[in-house]
């Protein structure tokens, strides 16, 4: 019988994962971003969707943020060939 020395310690662990986890994903953010334009009782477009990323941009609170939401800007004007 074989046994493992290595016990996790369990709130470390749950502790580096959400250390991991600092930014929300493209579609979380954009989720959110849509629910703030719909709250408001406003109409869902490219115009306010650039416009809500264009605010948050401003209020970034580092280059990892700012590098996230200048990739969301970018995919509104993509274009499909």
């Amino acid at each position: 019988m074989r046994q493992n020395s290595y016990l996790p310690d369990t709130a470390n662990d749950i502790a580096q994962y959400f250390n991991k986890a600092g930014m929300p994903s493209q579609q979380e953010t954009l989720g959110q971003i849509v629910v703030e334009i719909l709250g408001d009782g406003r109409n869902l477009n490219r115009k306010t969707l650039c416009t809500k990323l264009l605010s948050r941009l401003e209020h970034a609170s580092g280059p990892e943020e700012e590098s996230h939401y200048h990739a969301l800007i970018g995919l509104l004007f993509e274009r499909e060939v």
